[in-house]
């Protein structure tokens, strides 16, 4: 493991404890919206309050840039840290075949969520950001809004992506919670 490495897995190993619980939230709720309001037609307040808690807007409108901000920063830290230990840019060493186990799992599906997770984190604290703290109009924000939700992709496709990033984004949360080791069970030493 080179240095650039090794200093990548200790901001990955700081980082996720401290993320994983707002980017399950986010997740859970963004798909959520999108699905109840793409396949089973919902709409209104049935569907707001899962905006609520995506945006952090019990937080009040002073924090919910804040806090989306900072989620949408924490997950463009743990993908990029996470991206930098997969090995795909040191070709000196090569991946061994390993076992199929929660570790495989989560190197696998690292770069292949990559760019879906850094382009939702990064076009949502926009829209955000851009409304809150700049008065970015309605109009102007949308294209991030757009791209945040896959809109682009029609009304068949979108709530697949949406389905796809999210379950994704959570896959990744449980394998690396998994890796963590926060809910084995302790070894009797005898």
């Amino acid at each position: 493991m080179t240095m650039n490495q090794a200093t990548f897995r200790k901001l990955h190993r700081k980082l996720a404890p401290i993320i994983f619980i707002p980017l399950a939230l986010s997740a859970i709720t963004g798909i959520a919206y999108v699905i109840c309001e793409s396949w089973f037609g919902m709409s209104g307040e049935a569907t707001e309050i899962f905006m609520e808690i995506h945006q952090g807007e019990y937080l009040g409108n002073q924090l919910k840039p804040i806090y989306v901000l900072l989620v949408g920063l924490g997950l463009v830290g743990i993908t990029v840290s996470g991206l930098m230990m997969t090995r795909l840019f040191n070709s000196t060493h090569p991946e061994k075949t390993a076992k199929f186990n929660f570790r495989t799992i989560h190197r696998i599906a690292a770069p292949v969520l990559f760019l879906p997770l850094l382009v939702s984190a990064v076009t949502g604290v926009t829209y955000r950001i851009g409304k809150s703290w700049f008065g970015m109009s309605r109009e102007n924000a949308e294209i991030f809004l757009e791209i945040h939700q896959g809109e682009y992709l029609g009304k068949f496709f979108q709530p697949i992506y949406v389905l796809f990033v999210g379950l994704g984004l959570l896959g990744m949360i449980a394998t690396g919670i998994n890796m963590l080791g926060w809910f084995r069970r302790p070894t009797s030493k005898s």
